[in-house]
Order: structure tokens, then sequence, then C-alpha cells
């Protein structure tokens, strides 16, 4: 299974519409579709249209699709160059807006390249404790996805101690044998709110707001860590960042995001 067949991303006869059915699969123990699944089928659906893969790609969260719902994806190429597009992919359930995704996508033959951010020195995800949740999460979208604390604490733990706002936590998808792309990276960065309750101490989290996914090197492997860093909890938003490296330590992309910040009830 590719990334495309995880979400159940469909293109119509159209080469520029697109749907998505919104199911349980995809969607948060909330009841209403992933931030990471709708920017994951943008991509995809931007990608798909244009034949060209994504250098970065930026979401704005605006309504809520819920399971039951099929969300349109209307993608507009609204440069297309020798070596880029750049493209945009209005995604929406009947006249109700969804997201909203600018994207570049592209490629450039450049000698030079270069790393400049190194992998943090954790433990094998087998020797991580696995991530506890608030609620049931069987058939929602974190039941599809396996989570492995490196650095941070277990849900029962949280005390209201503030950390030093880094959560390392090693993720997959499963499902998706044919190898991580970048829509299956928008699905693994989508953990700053997560990282919010971390940071804080608390049993909280967020709703995104926005996400922006920058693309760097893909490369094969079964595990992604996402070194999540926040950055700053005020006026009721959190802000951070996720660095997502591939086991070898290759910084693979980063994704960044505000929230807003909730406290979980009970």
């Amino acid at each position: 299974m590719d990334s495309r067949a995880f979400l159940g991303l469909q293109q119509s006869h159209n080469p520029f519409r697109w749907s998505l059915e919104v199911t349980n699969a995809i969607s948060t123990t909330g009841n209403f579709l992933f931030g990471g699944s709708g920017l994951g089928a943008a991509i995809s659906a931007m990608e798909g249209t244009s034949g060209r893969q994504t250098v970065w790609a930026t979401a704005q969260y605006l309504s809520y699709a819920k399971p039951g719902e099929v969300m349109d994806i209307d993608v507009t190429l609204a440069v297309e160059g020798h070596q880029m597009t750049q493209a945009r992919a209005v995604c929406h359930v009947g006249n109700r807006e969804i997201l909203t995704v600018n994207a570049a996508l592209g490629h450039r033959p450049l000698e030079v390249s270069g790393q400049f951010e190194a992998m943090p020195d954790v433990p094998p995800p087998d020797q991580c404790f696995g991530r506890t949740h608030r609620a049931p999460v069987d058939g929602t979208i974190n039941d599809r996805l396996e989570q492995r604390i490196a650095k941070g604490k277990p849900w029962e733990e949280l005390d209201g101690t503030p950390s030093d706002g880094q959560t390392l936590m090693w993720a997959r998808i499963p499902d998706v044998i044919q190898g991580v792309d970048a829509a299956a990276l928008a699905i693994l960065g989508d953990f700053v709110p997560m990282g919010v309750g971390q940071a804080l101490g608390v049993r909280g989290g967020g709703n995104s707001l926005d996400n922006t996914l920058r693309v760097v090197h893909l490369v094969p492997t079964e595990w992604v860590l996402l070194d999540i860093r926040v950055h700053a909890v005020e006026r009721g938003f959190g802000h951070g960042l996720v660095h997502m490296f591939a086991e070898d330590g290759t910084l693979m992309a980063t994704a960044s995001q505000s929230c807003i910040v909730r406290f979980w009830k009970g």
C-alpha cells in the first residue's frame, strides 16, 4: 500500500479534481479529519496532477470534515516552469472550505548539497515505550500509526511539570510499505499539538491552525524520528517545529505549526 491508498484518495476523470472519503481511519479520536491526513491528501493530489515532487507545502485549516463526508480537492497549477510548478489545492465539502494548501513542486539538478541538522542520539524504536492516549483509538488514525516515545512522558504521568519543550518520538505507518513520501511525512509531521501538552506537562494538546512541510531528501526507512520542538505558548496558541529523520540520520523534512491550545476533559 502507498500513501494515496492509505488515505483513500481518488482522482476523477478531471485530472484537476480529486476526492477523499472522510473515514474514521484517517480521522482523530475527536471525530474529525486529522490535519496531517488533509495536508497529505492535498500534497498527493498536487503531485499527481503536476507530475512533480513537493518542495514545500503549507496548509491553512479553516473548518472540520467529519467521517461520512466526501472532501473534494480542486488543484490549480498557477505557474508551470521548466523545473518547478507553483500550485494550489482547495479542499472543500460542498461549499464549506476545509483547508487550502499552497505548494511548490519540482527538482533542480544542483551538484552541491549538505545537511546541517544532526539527528539526536536516541535509543532505537524497540527500546522505547509506546505512546498512550487519552481515549480509545480503535479505528482512528492513531490506531494505524505506531508511536514510541524516546523522550517524553506517558499520558498518565503528565502532572503539570513543564519540560524543556522537546519531545522525541519514533513513528511509522505499518500499512505504507512502498516507501515514505511527502504525503506520508505530512501525516507524521502533524505532532506539534501533542508536543505542546508534553512541553507544558499537561493533559492537553490542540487543534492545528496551519502546517508547513518542507521536504529535504527522501530515503528508504521504516521508522521516522520526530524531533518535536515547542518554541512557545502564549495568548492561547502554541508554536513549534518538527524535524523528521530517517533511521540512518537523514533529515527528510521539517514541519512547522501553530495550534489552538486545549486542555482535555477527564
